[in-house]
């Protein structure tokens, strides 16, 4: 006799492990085949997956992070196959985070993470920034806040302390991963959450990598030079629009002078001038906003198109300029399930570095490595940036991307920014600025395999084809990069 089966509620079990992924609990139906021969579908209750890293019945969650990547890298930096400089090399970047969640209420949570990065077998130094490294940071606070509120009841909620911001693709804020230690903010942020938009209002200051000592904002003087930088503003985000999304942002950035510390806590901005950086005041905003197509809700197709202006003042020179972002693409719905994509970036530079106005186009504090080709050869300023891509999944635990890109500098009379926004890649010498725009074509390849729900493992090569631009200017040798890191999350 066939045994009677009752339908169940389901039940969700949420990971309270803060970037680590969530746990799973599902209700499946088996097929149930009695001696008749006739099937009938039966509901069967399926135990939830449960988070071994959870205690008290979820009250206190811990999550653990370990990643390792070695890099190849020649001619990035010089572009000059005649030198073997300090990164044309091969090294072993090591990172591990780990935190705990308390849940202390449905109305409080309070949140630490710890993190240690190393970088190994490198000719550089490992001093943060020194000649590009990524460097040591002994273990050191990453985050550290508490959350008051329960949207579920009200919907203000207040998050203070040690922090990711992340915002839209983070084309302009984001928590820039990819990087040995990715990047915090000592911040306030009050989020107003409704039904089908959100409002966040914030106030920050992003935290310094510094070896061997406690990693600080420059709340609390953390590049020790009164740089007295604050980044605030104002992000909303519609989510439930018949195409997509809408987003609508107001940022301000304000510092006291314009000196940096490091990669990490380096404000994106361009040199003074004439000078190198020097004490000098900035002061300015950033209006834009975002749209996005999603492919669920348009048949496969999908859209993004972004755009924001500055003004103000950057280094005591006038500031004016903006930047844009325009995509599409397709997703077939067939096998390997292929996605087609295109897209352009454009960000203005400076047209004359002789007058006390400023055309760069700032990008504050951005994860660049997802957008502008993966050896990290340019930010989202100066320059002009068609892209094409084609990702295939022919299994469903592995996907593989190729990307082609061209550059070329908007304009030539201002630097040639890589992907912190800050390191020119040539000088400004009078060549440069009588050179061709043109700075080359960068082709891209990574596959990404998901092997388990806690285990991912990448690997990518990046050709760049050095174009006129670096001919004109000195050494014009084409670049390689080629990584394989493997990442743990539970």
């Amino acid at each position: 006799m066939l045994p009677k089966y009752h339908p169940v509620p389901h039940r969700n079990t949420l990971a309270a492990a803060l970037l680590a992924g969530s746990a799973l609990a599902g209700v499946a139906g088996d097929i149930v085949k009695p001696a008749d021969g006739k099937e009938t579908k039966a509901i069967i209750e399926k135990a939830p997956e449960a988070n071994p890293l959870c205690f008290l019945d979820g009250r206190i969650c811990f999550d653990v992070q370990e990643r390792l990547r070695i890099e190849v890298r020649n001619n990035n930096f010089d572009f000059d196959d005649s030198l073997n400089s300090f990164t044309d090399d091969t090294w072993l970047l090591q990172r591990f985070r780990v935190g705990v969640l308390v849940k202390a209420t449905p109305w409080l949570r309070i949140y630490a993470q710890g993190q240690d990065s190393r970088e190994f077998e490198s000719d550089r130094p490992n001093i943060p920034g020194a000649l590009a490294a990524e460097g040591d940071d002994n273990f050191d606070l990453r985050q550290a806040y508490i959350e008051i509120g329960n949207p579920k009841s009200f919907p203000l909620t207040l998050k203070a302390g040690r922090q990711l911001l992340s915002y839209g693709d983070e084309r302009l804020i984001g928590g820039f991963d990819w990087n040995n230690f990715g990047r915090t903010f000592d911040a306030a942020k009050l989020s107003w959450k409704a039904p089908t938009w959100q409002l966040d209002l914030f106030a920050s200051s992003v935290v310094v990598i510094r070896r061997d000592e406690f990693n600080k904002s420059d709340l609390f003087n953390g590049n020790e030079n009164d740089r007295e930088q604050i980044f605030s503003g104002a992000y909303f985000t519609m989510g439930d629009l018949a195409f997509g999304s809408l987003e609508l942002y107001a940022l301000w950035l304000s510092q006291a002078n314009g000196t940096t510390a490091s990669l990490q806590g380096a404000v994106p901005t361009i040199q003074p001038k004439g000078a190198g950086l020097l004490a000098q005041h900035s002061s300015f905003g950033t209006y834009g906003g975002r749209v996005k197509g999603n492919p669920k809700k348009l048949h496969g197709f999908e859209f993004e198109v972004e755009g924001a202006y500055q003004n103000g003042e950057v280094f005591d020179q006038a500031l004016s300029a903006f930047a844009v972002h325009a995509g599409a693409g397709y997703n077939f719905d067939s096998a390997w399930k292929p996605r087609l994509w295109a897209e352009y970036n454009f960000a203005t530079g400076d047209k004359d570095p002789a007058d006390n106005d400023s055309e760069t186009f700032q990008n504050l504090f951005p994860t660049n490595h997802k957008f502008y080709g993966i050896m990290d050869l340019f930010s989202w300023q100066n320059m002009h940036n068609p892209m094409i891509s084609l990702r295939v999944s022919p299994v469903k635990s592995v996907t593989a991307q190729l990307d082609y890109h061209a550059f070329w500098l908007a304009s030539t009379d201002d630097f040639w920014y890589r992907a912190n926004g800050l390191t020119p890649v040539r000088p400004l010498t009078p060549a440069a600025r009588n050179a061709s725009n043109f700075a080359g074509q960068e082709v891209d390849f990574v596959v990404t395999w998901n092997a388990t729900k806690w285990l991912q493992v990448q690997a990518g090569y990046s050709h760049f084809f050095a174009g006129s631009y670096l001919a004109d200017t000195g050494p014009s040798d084409d670049a390689d990069f080629g990584y394989l890191q493997a990442t743990i999350n539970f």
